[in-house]
């Protein structure tokens, strides 16, 4: 599902998005008329803008995750201001691009976030793991409140690492010379040891951990 209020933009999107071989089955142009569609259609991704007519992209993400929780927003933003990043990510955005992102850049991007990945824009990723790890440390306190690390294997904990800082599988399959499939079977490993759901999940553990 595609949420943007300038239809040249939104249709430009949607074009792309067909070519590359997705099904668009929804379009809004606004937080109410995106929350409602989302209801309907229980769309995989959507990809969000952050300035609407009635509200902001936080106020959509929020809104449209309440109506399909298993939905995973990327927003696709002309804003990189700080306040917009994390207020989205906070809102539950699994990610978060710049409009100067290219058209492959854009596909690549939706299929990461279908898959469960954290995709930023360069530069973007740096500033969101910024602010898990104050309000990580702001939270805890003096007294460690962490949960016991479950045992993960060295090349487990390697790949953990560097989900965190924003790798997409293939770049780390690249640094660490193995295969794609041998990364995504050390990612699928972890989250089934920690018991957590996507790769979004993944950082914040790392940071809570401080294994980063």
């Amino acid at each position: 599902m595609v949420v943007d209020d300038h239809p040249i933009w939104r249709n430009a999107v949607c074009r792309d998005l067909e070519e590359a071989g997705f099904q668009v089955v929804a379009e809004a142009d606004g937080v109410a008329a995106a929350a409602r569609r989302a209801a309907v259609v229980k769309p995989a991704v959507v990809l969000m803008d952050m300035a609407m007519p009635d509200g902001t992209g936080t106020e959509a993400t929020r809104a449209v995750l309440d109506a399909s929780p298993d939905s995973r927003v990327l927003v696709l933003s002309a804003s990189s201001e700080r306040d917009d990043v994390l207020g989205a990510v906070k809102a539950g955005a699994s990610g978060y691009l710049v409009k100067s992102a290219s058209a492959r850049e854009l596909v690549d991007a939706v299929l990461a976030t279908a898959r469960g990945q954290a995709v930023f824009t360069p530069g973007l990723a740096g500033l969101v793991l910024g602010e898990y790890r104050r309000m990580s440390g702001t939270t805890s306190g003096t007294n460690d409140r962490r949960r016991p690390v479950p045992t993960l294997t060295e090349r487990e904990t390697e790949v953990l690492r560097l989900v965190a800082k924003g790798l997409s599988a293939k770049q780390i399959a690249a640094r660490l010379t193995l295969s794609h499939r041998t990364v995504e079977n050390h990612v699928q490993a972890t989250l089934r040891k920690l018991q957590l759901a996507n790769r979004v999940e993944l950082t914040r553990y790392v940071l809570e951990q401080g294994l980063e």
